[in-house]
């Protein structure tokens, strides 16, 4: 039952995850938000096209100039959607995909590298564990005293 409730988050969960790796993708969301909130906005409030995609960028920029504004309560609706959208989803992310571009660790392991070492510590252990399985020398020889 958990599951079953849990699922629409973890679905949520993944296209944030998707959107935030892809740039394009994320770009291409802010924009189709844009087209369809202007849109809506000319639909709600009787506007031309022009002036409504203007209103959804100045909204979803938070810049909000004031020379236009909602009057009917579908479009106010739909502006704080929109506010809400950009303000905790979308400038985070595109924050948090530009900041981790700045932040490169430059000893971080290439792919190739930690293929490389998980060979290595394979043909340890095969070799340590021949060794060992050799008769004597599964004893460890007695340490010398001190006396």
């Amino acid at each position: 039952m958990l599951t079953l409730l849990l699922a629409p988050f973890r679905l949520v969960y993944r296209g944030l995850v998707y959107l935030a790796n892809s740039p394009s993708t994320l770009m291409g969301s802010y924009l189709g938000l844009i087209i369809i909130c202007g849109a809506l906005y000319s639909h709600f409030e009787r506007a031309s096209i022009g002036d409504s995609i203007w209103w959804a960028v100045v909204t979803a920029s938070t810049v909000g100039y004031g020379d236009i504004s909602p009057e009917s309560w579908p479009a106010r609706a739909m502006a704080a959607l929109l506010i809400s959208v950009m303000v905790l989803l979308v400038i985070p992310l595109i924050t948090a995909h530009f900041a981790s571009k700045l932040i490169v660790d430059a000893d971080a392991f290439r792919h190739e590298e930690q293929e490389e070492i998980k060979n290595n510590l394979r043909a340890i252990r095969e070799l340590l564990e021949t060794r060992l399985s050799q008769p004597g020398s599964a004893d460890p020889s007695p340490a010398p005293s001190d006396r």
